[in-house]
């Protein structure tokens, strides 16, 4: 079976794009795999590709390969929705070379991995292939004006999968997909290479992301603030980069935390550098999964998180393999980490539990999930192809029978206003 991705920027750093590398390795052992990046920026991706991977990119914006001198490069995209936030940095040319790239697609199996992608894969995927639209943002992260969109995209795919159950029962309950099956299928997550599992004797807690508003460093340097005045002997290493760099090292200084607290850039793999710690900490507001939970798990580190919609609470066993504590409160932040920093014993077991549980992540049970699916949607197409059939014209109908009663309405008003124009007179 030959399975492709669209993927935004393979090329560049992110969440969705590694978890689709890890999900293409995975699928190399059994399928052949092709990821179609629509842009490239660079000469080779940030992170490592299997090669195996096929890897296939759409436009080139480098300096000297031409596509930045073709004048539908400057030209806005069309068929990329406006609605996604990212609609800027697509053109004409993006749209063009997609079309191209799916009409002449082969592969039996096609994921999108994020909204506008996943329109692509609506308007031009081949009817042949399945054609699967990954969710990696969570439902409420989508204005109302997109969500719009996709829905009249997603009814047209076979499938969607979000990375958790509470964002798979979201799109269920509040966007209507007639014969689409709403999938959850969590990240891969391997097992990292070459990394000593933490032993839980670093006087160090970790914490890595995007350094931006959602994400909720602040609230964890004010947290840290309590633990520094009780455990002086703990650091706080911060790694990720980001347009709230400057307003966080600020925090830092304006607590006197120069030292304890540190921002110390991006790293990849992240792996490493949680080894070295004995707790990861996230702060987040919201989190459609949680890659780097599972990252810090993986290396026997335990997790302090946040209850944030929608991915820790489905990663975390609270008390066993981490601590769930509510969003927005730094004072149960900080008792977390204070507990867990005073209990060295139940620290390292909670950090051999969190190793274990990990193991969920393993590639081999979530390719068999993905496995099962693609069977499951080519034995019902027929069935779904019908229940999408007799939705679209009950829709149909019910337009049809609300067009009298809106006319009587405006008929209705037309008259009342004459005859209030007939009495002023």
């Amino acid at each position: 079976m030959k399975i492709a991705f669209l993927l935004h920027n393979a090329y560049a750093i992110g969440g969705t794009i590694r978890t689709t590398l890890n999900l293409a390795a995975a699928l190399c052992d059994r399928h052949e795999v092709e990821i179609a990046s629509m842009m490239r920026h660079r000469e080779q991706p940030r992170f490592a590709v299997d090669p195996r991977v096929t890897l296939v990119p759409l436009v080139d914006t480098r300096a000297g390969r031409g596509d930045a001198e073709r004048p539908e490069f400057h030209e806005p995209a069309e068929d990329f929705p406006a609605q996604d936030k990212r609609h800027h940095q697509y053109s004409r040319l993006v749209d063009l070379r997609a079309r191209e790239y799916l009409k002449g697609c082969d592969a039996d199996v096609i994921f999108g991995t994020r909204p506008g992608v996943n329109v692509y894969l609506s308007l031009f995927g081949p009817p042949t292939a399945l054609r699967i639209a990954q969710e990696h943002l969570r439902h409420d992260a989508h204005g109302k004006e997109l969500r719009g969109v996709l829905a009249r995209h997603y009814r047209t795919l076979d499938a969607l999968v979000t990375m958790t159950e509470a964002d798979a029962v979201a799109y269920r309950s509040r966007m209507r997909l007639p014969g689409v099956p709403v999938v959850p299928v969590p990240n891969i997550v391997p097992a990292p290479r070459g990394v000593v599992p933490s032993d839980g004797s670093a006087k160090v807690i970790a914490a890595a992301g995007r350094l931006a508003r959602g994400k909720r460093f602040d609230l964890l340097i004010e947290a840290f603030g309590k633990v520094a005045g009780e455990q002086p002997d703990w650091q706080l290493r911060i790694y990720g980069g980001g347009a709230q760099q400057e307003r966080l090292q600020q925090l830092v200084d304006a607590r006197e935390l120069g030292g304890r607290a540190v921002l110390m850039g991006p790293r990849s793999p992240i792996e490493p550098e949680f080894a070295k710690a004995s707790l990861v900490v996230s702060a987040s507001d919201a989190e459609s999964f949680g890659m780097t939970l599972v990252e810090a798990m993986r290396c026997g580190v335990p997790v302090i998180s946040t209850d944030c919609p929608l991915g820790p609470a489905e990663i975390i066993s609270d008390g066993v393999d981490g601590r769930l504590v509510p969003v927005g409160d730094a004072p149960a932040l900080a008792a977390a980490m204070l507990d867990l920093i005073g209990d060295g014993s139940g620290r390292r077991a909670m950090g051999s539990a969190a190793l274990e549980s990990a193991r969920r992540f393993d590639p081999g049970p979530i390719v068999t999930r993905y496995e099962s699916l693609f069977a499951e949607l080519g034995t019902s197409r027929g069935r779904r192809y019908r229940r999408r059939t007799r939705a679209r014209y009950a829709a149909s109908l019910r337009r049809r029978l609300r067009r009298p009663a809106r006319q009587v309405r405006r008929w209705r008003k037309r008259l009342t206003t004459r005859l209030r124009a007939w009495r002023a007179a």
